[in-house]
């Protein structure tokens, strides 16, 4: 028996020897050095991302739309799906390395030429004392068995990547949540823009709608023209016309936020009255190093670069020799009388099998290269992910410092139009402007209310959007 050991342990060493060519791969450690801090004026670790969505959000309404959407949006569960197939992979990979039992049952008969080798040795030794040529028998069950030794660790690093994947699949889900949740929120303070734009053309339309009847009556004694009258009878209609497009605009956006959903088109219900007194939340953005943690997509692609290093493991094994063992125990006879007979009908076998690729090993050295390049292409992704968010996080908090600024110079721009709209009808009034002139300002304070609605949205959008960009939004 040690004899035997010995020689099989020298067979097993040349085979491993002729693994000794395999082709030198670099691969990349992802080397990303964040600073320590966003900016002094946020310098600190608390960190607004690990606020729940259910925490972040005050709308009932908006929440009500949350709620739906996590739960039916068919991205989310087409996701789901996939989590479950990865999650099935998991549990195949870990089967491979483990025994494959099999039952099984064979009937089949053989009757050899006279002039072979089986029929010279039935005539030699007619069997059970018939003459040749006759027809034999086979019939046979019993359990066989096949076991792959896992010696390079193939198939368990093969179920490890299989692991880390299926975490990385969970992440994108996360990630996918975090997405689905500000763009349902972005979409509904969108649909709340449009109902105060809305409001806004229409208040503008009364005040022109006014100052029209005060131009007709001024007309009466012969201090205004009709020229005056059909400019503002046009201005009125363009205005009344605008209300159409705004209104297309919220089905759209109505329509957008139910496909989100995942239901037909229906009515959403918001909350558009105080639109300009909402104040967004001010954010604590904590330290760089902390969207690591709390960015979904980052730990996504931290997981399939750790997959794409262990790939690199489960390719290299495959130049290293293989060893099985196959074994098998039944009952075998040439007639079905006798195959139960015990110990006579017993049969069993075992072997071991030693295999290694020794020529042509293209199809091996190739898939080893993909596993390497695929583990450098992971590498400059994760590199990627993080740099980005790293970005999108400054021009979120630049962002809301802008439109915090904006806003409040729009607003105090609204106020003296609203105001010079009373000086100019009563100048009109009083033969001292001309109609242009209040026309003109009533434009003004139009789009200037319209810009700060827009400034409003922009203040909501960028709270958001930072959120998001700190990690938040899949909790």
């Amino acid at each position: 028996m040690t004899r035997v050991i010995r020689r099989f342990s020298i067979i097993m060493a040349l085979l491993t020897l002729q693994a000794c060519g395999i082709p030198d791969m670099t691969t990349r450690t992802a080397d990303i050095h964040l600073p320590n801090q966003f900016g002094l004026e946020r310098a600190g670790k608390a960190n607004s991302s690990n606020i729940k969505w259910k925490d972040f959000f005050e709308d009932q309404n908006l929440l009500n739309l949350l709620e739906v959407a996590i739960a039916n949006n068919k991205e989310i569960n087409i996701m789901m799906q996939r989590i479950s197939v990865a999650e099935n992979e998991i549990q195949a990979r870990r089967g491979a390395y483990m025994p494959f039992v099999r039952t099984g049952a064979a009937a089949g008969g053989e009757k050899p030429g006279e002039y072979t080798f089986n029929g010279a040795v039935e005539r030699n030794l007619p069997l059970a004392g018939n003459p040749f040529p006759t027809f034999v028998g086979n019939y046979q069950f019993g359990l066989t068995s096949t076991w792959e030794i896992d010696i390079w660790r193939k198939l368990r690093n093969a179920t490890e990547v299989a692991m880390l994947e299926y975490m990385a699949t969970m992440e994108g889900r996360n990630f996918l949540i975090t997405n689905l949740v500000a763009e349902v929120a972005k979409s509904y303070y969108e649909l709340v823009t449009l109902d105060n734009q809305l409001e806004n053309l229409e208040q503008n339309i009364a005040i022109q709608q006014n100052a029209l009847q005060i131009v007709k009556e001024l007309q009466k004694f012969a201090r205004a023209d009709t020229l005056a009258i059909k400019r503002y009878e046009a201005e009125v209609a363009k205005n009344q016309s605008k209300k159409y497009d705004i209104k297309q605009e919220i089905t759209i956006v109505e329509n957008r936020i139910n496909y989100l959903l995942g239901r037909t088109p229906e009515p959403v219900k918001r909350t558009s009255s105080g639109f300009l007194e909402f104040s967004p939340k001010m954010l604590n953005t904590g330290i760089p190093s902390q969207l690591l943690e709390n960015r979904p997509d980052i730990k996504k692609a931290e997981l399939e670069l750790a997959a794409a290093r262990l790939n690199i493991e489960v390719a290299r094994a495959e130049f290293f020799p293989s060893f099985g063992i196959r074994a098998g125990v039944g009952f075998d006879a040439f007639a079905m009388k006798y195959l139960i007979n015990t110990p006579e009908s017993l049969a069993a076998y075992v072997a071991g099998e030693l295999v290694a690729p020794l020529v042509n090993k293209n199809a091996i050295i190739a898939a080893y290269k993909t596993a390497n390049v695929k583990q450098v292409q992971a590498a400059f992704e994760y590199e990627k992910t993080i740099i980005s968010a790293y970005v999108e996080v400054l021009n979120q908090m630049a962002n809301i410092e802008n439109m915090q600024k904006s806003f409040a110079i729009k607003t105090n721009q609204v106020d003296y139009l609203n105001k010079s709209i009373d000086i100019s009808i009563q100048l009109f009034k009083s033969a001292r402007t001309h109609y242009l002139d209040v026309l003109t300002t009533q434009r003004d304070a139009l789009d200037a209310k319209r810009e700060l609605i827009e400034t409003k949205q922009k203040q909501v959008f960028a709270m958001i959007d930072l959120y998001k960009s700190l990690g938040g939004g899949w909790r």
